[in-house]
């Protein structure tokens, strides 16, 4: 019994899913290498390229799902050294440290495999063997400039060297919540490009499989995290079990339907046995499913058991990472594999940028007639509000209108980019304008209002490592006192807003590519949400100015759009006009008209959101002035009225001197 219950090595485990991954991507590659190349009129660059660069791809999926799935195990799943009333300043245990390295390590090593894929692109686009292209002075500089592929492993090295050497020096538990964002950052530049990213209703394809490829990194790399715990015999095995088996449960969900989404855009129902691209789905669905049984199995037989047979996770889970390996090397293979023929081949100017087209410039009565579905902020958005009524239910007496203000704010988002005013805000200035107003002004006012934290904090039991101490701790943490601290709050949502409109390239690369649409949408709702919080929002913050101050600094900051409103009214030079006039419009809008146009809008859009602001401001002044008096009272009341009996005395002593000189 001793000998089955000994501690084993993780990395064996880690190197199996690694080669399985490679093994599995570069074979089928290799096999289907001559029909791609065909088709894509490429010479054979040979098998260090038709093989390597699949397994390498393969090799850093699972790698950066074992740095996801680490982080996630130090920051959600396993609980500090010390657990008290705050997290802050908690160290990592023994086990933490040991997951945070790995963590680390994998995200060093998928920088490495990073910078090797910068001539392995060069040599699959071009068709010259790998060899050429490594010994060549000119290889790296050529591939930098001229293959976007080799430009978007750079950037993935970057964020992957940096957070894989700020894990290796971090032991807080603080530190895991931004290791784990910056794991989740390094592969998203993947997901923002391939086939998803070009063609017709290239928005949908990219957005879905944004959330295809996380939901897929937290699945995998999770269960790896939670195996080699395992292996180690680590504590709180349980605990961490069961809260993994709830994101699993998501994420299995989310890879389900983001990849029905996304494969309907590719493919047809009849070209699922016609082409390679198809014969590649058809078996990494039929192995999901297999997943979801396995995962079914194990939420029902075996995770009530596992303090009493560890060892029943420990087989069922390395079978399951076995199978998870071979579907990322499977899933892996699809970005080199050409996809069928597009539904639509005569695909117009608009299609080619934006993924779809527009009949009718955006009017007042249009605007709620066109829909299109927006998969990432809207989706979130909905469940958001999913989970805050879920939270009501368990919370007695929450207020009403605080869950109508919550509502009102995922509302917002979801019409803002779902309705005509999301269709057209790339194709027009003073459509962008309408949705930044309403994502950073509107949406972020009714949102802090909800008092989410306020909500979590009493739905959720005290004195445990679960959300509630997570919210806590959150509020009570140096970051947000620097970041809500008036000063800053006021500089950084001013700054992402003049920095945006004030460099002309700056505006035009982001509009010009679906990604720059994602980082802005992203940007305007958390910049503008911080900056409302600490101005009106019901959430605790430690050490925040009163009413007063903040009334003050609102004053301040009133002139901001004011003065961005009339510089864009008075600009003369059209901001983005060669990709506005590349979409050719039907209606042909005049860009400087419809430019001026939105200068209007951001002068104009605050007024509805601040008379919210002003009122609640107003509100808590009042409300803290009269709570001031009412403490003055009471004081006197338990004093007897001593301070003002001092004072008279004092002002008949004075008198009485007074008297004396004269």
């Amino acid at each position: 019994m001793a000998e089955t219950q000994s501690v084993k090595a993780a990395w064996p485990l880690y190197l199996t899913a690694a080669v399985i991954a490679a093994v599995v991507a570069g074979a089928i590659s290799s096999l289907f290498s001559g029909g791609s190349l065909a088709a894509l009129g490429i010479p054979d660059p040979g098998p260090a390229t038709t093989f390597g660069l699949p397994a390498l791809r393969a090799t850093a999926w699972i790698l950066a799902a074992l740095a996801v799935g680490s982080f996630l195990f130090t920051a959600f799943l396993l609980p500090p050294r010390q657990v008290g009333e705050d997290l802050n300043g908690a160290r990592l245990t023994v086990d933490g440290v040991i997951a945070a390295r790995t963590g680390g390590w994998a995200l060093l090593s998928v920088a490495l495999i990073a910078l090797t894929m910068i001539p392995l692109v060069l040599s699959d686009v071009s068709g010259t063997p790998l060899p050429q292209v490594i010994f060549s002075p000119s290889a790296w500089s050529t591939a930098l400039s001229q293959v976007a592929d080799a430009k978007v492993w750079l950037g993935v090295a970057a964020i992957a060297a940096i957070t894989g050497c700020a894990a290796l020096a971090a032991s807080a538990w603080w530190a895991q919540v931004a290791l784990l964002i910056g794991a989740i950052a390094t592969i998203l530049p993947l997901g923002l490009t391939g086939h998803s990213a070009a063609g017709g209703a290239h928005d949908i394809g990219t957005n879905s499989y944004l959330w295809h490829l996380v939901s897929m990194l937290v699945w995998v790399g999770g269960l790896m995290a939670l195996l080699a715990h395992g292996r180690r015999l680590g504590p709180h095995m349980g605990s961490a079990v069961r809260r993994y088996s709830a994101v699993a449960l998501f994420s299995y969900l989310a890879m389900v339907v983001s990849g029905v989404i996304n494969a309907s855009i590719r493919v047809r129902p009849e070209d699922l046995f016609a082409y390679n691209y198809g014969l590649v789905l058809v078996v990494k669905t039929v192995g999901l499913i297999a997943l979801g049984v396995i995962g079914y199995v194990y939420r029902r037989r075996i995770i009530d058991r596992l303090d009493d047979n560890p060892l029943a996770f420990r087989r069922l889970a390395t079978a399951e990472i076995a199978l998870m390996a071979v579907i990322t090397g499977l899933a892996a293979t699809l970005g080199r594999t050409p996809p069928p023929p597009p539904r639509v081949t005569d695909l117009t100017e608009m299609q080619l940028k934006m993924g779809y087209n527009l009949t009718a410039p955006l009017s007042a009565t249009n605007w709620l007639t066109q829909w299109r579905p927006e998969l990432l902020y809207s989706v979130i958005a909905l469940l958001l509000a999913g989970y805050y009524l879920h939270l009501v239910r368990r919370v007695e007496g929450w207020s009403a209108s605080r869950t109508a203000w919550w509502l009102a704010g995922c509302a917002t988002v979801v019409v803002t980019l779902c309705s005509g005013i999301g269709m057209h805000m790339p194709a027009s200035y003073s459509a962008h304008m309408v949705a930044h107003m309403s994502l950073s002004m509107v949406a972020p006012v009714f949102l802090v209002l909800g008092a989410p934290l306020t909500l979590i904090k009493a739905a959720y039991p005290a004195g445990e490592f679960n959300p509630r101490l997570w919210a806590e701790s959150f509020e009570r943490s140096r970051f947000l006192r620097v970041l809500t601290w008036p000063p800053i709050s006021l500089a950084q949502f001013a700054f992402f807003f003049y920095v945006l409109y004030v460099s002309i390239p700056l505006y035009e690369l982001m509009i010009s590519e679906h990604a720059g649409h994602v980082i802005m949408n992203g940007v305007f709702l958390v910049s503008g949400y911080f900056y409302f919080w600490e101005l009106i929002g019901p959430d605790h913050i430690a050490s925040r100015a009163t009413a007063k101050v903040r009334l003050a600094w609102l004053w301040v900051s009133m002139p901001i759009h004011l003065f961005m409103g009339v510089y864009l009214m008075q600009l003369g030079v059209v901001m983005g006009e060669e990709f506005y006039s590349s979409l050719k419009l039907p209606w042909q809008p005049d860009l400087l008209a419809d430019q001026k146009a939105g200068g209007g809008i951001a002068w104009a859009s605050g007024s509805f959101p601040l008379v919210i602001v002003f009122g609640q401001l107003f509100y808590l002044w009042w409300r803290e002035d009269r709570e001031e008096t009412r403490a003055l009272d009471q004081r006197a009341d338990d004093t007897d009225d001593e301070e003002w009996r001092r004072y008279n005395e004092m002002l008949e002593q004075y008198s009485g001197h007074g008297g004396g000189r004269a």
